[in-house]
């Protein structure tokens, strides 16, 4: 019984040696452990615990690791070269399953790359079907009736004239050349001032927004006061 136990023991050791992050100390049917879950291991695992050979490596006490008791006695019972072929096959082991695991992992990053390739394809499609549902059948709305609401907006929180820009970024025009004709329309009707660029055409940011107007670059737009007056009139009329 006592060269049982003793075999028991050494095994579960060396078992432990390969495993320092630890393992459950009694095998069961879905985890293998250190000692065989018959009487005469579950023996022997008591007796390895209780002799400081192996110690709990939390407070659940569900994994155990050597001491250096345990690897006293590991040394001194056992045939180094029988411990250190058992760490080598450990090694070959756990250095499949690392090649296991990095060839589903380059997997997985492929599978990535081809779902983040197709979204690129069909994302497009689907956000030009949207938006072509929401806008279908909605009244078309005015650009430069737009810009006005803009202008207006921007001379209550700015206070001062609107960079052509930025105004277009605002009104969501459907291109730059709706937008030049929409802004001189409103020219034209005197409802807005189109203030020119007044510094050397070299350093003109965005030149792509300017707008030629007589003789002059205007990149600046502001509504008239009399305009505001005169919108503010017609939506009181409609409320």
């Amino acid at each position: 019984m006592a060269d049982k136990l003793t075999y028991h023991v050494i095994d579960a050791l060396s078992r432990a040696a390969a495993e320092p992050a630890g393992v459950a100390l009694v095998a069961t049917k879905a985890e293998p452990g250190l000692f065989p879950a018959v009487p005469a291991g579950k023996t022997a695992a008591q007796k390895a615990v209780a002799d400081g050979l192996l110690k709990a490596t939390d407070a659940r006490q569900k994994l155990y690791t050597l001491t250096d008791a345990g690897w006293a006695y590991l040394l001194a019972a056992a045939n180094p070269k029988q411990v250190l072929e058992d760490f080598v096959r450990v090694l070959e082991a756990r250095q499949t399953e690392v090649n296991d695991l990095l060839t589903a992992a380059r997997r997985m990053a492929d599978s990535l790359f081809g779902l983040r390739d197709a979204v690129s394809r069909v994302l497009p499609k689907v956000t030009t079907n949207r938006v072509a549902s929401e806008t279908a059948g909605a009244p078309p709305t005015d650009l430069a009736d737009v810009l006005l609401a803009k202008l207006a907006d921007w001379a209550a929180t700015a206070g001062e004239d609107c960079p052509l820009p930025d105004l277009y970024r605002r009104c969501a025009a459907p291109s730059v050349g709706a937008f030049h004709d929409a802004l001189r329309t409103l020219h034209d009707r005197g409802a807005v001032y189109l203030h020119p660029w007044t510094g050397p055409l070299y350093a003109l940011p965005e030149p792509a927004f300017a707008l030629l107007v007589g003789h002059g670059i205007a990149y600046y737009a502001s509504i008239r006061t009399d305009t505001v007056s005169r919108r503010a009139d017609r939506l009181a009329a409609a409320v």
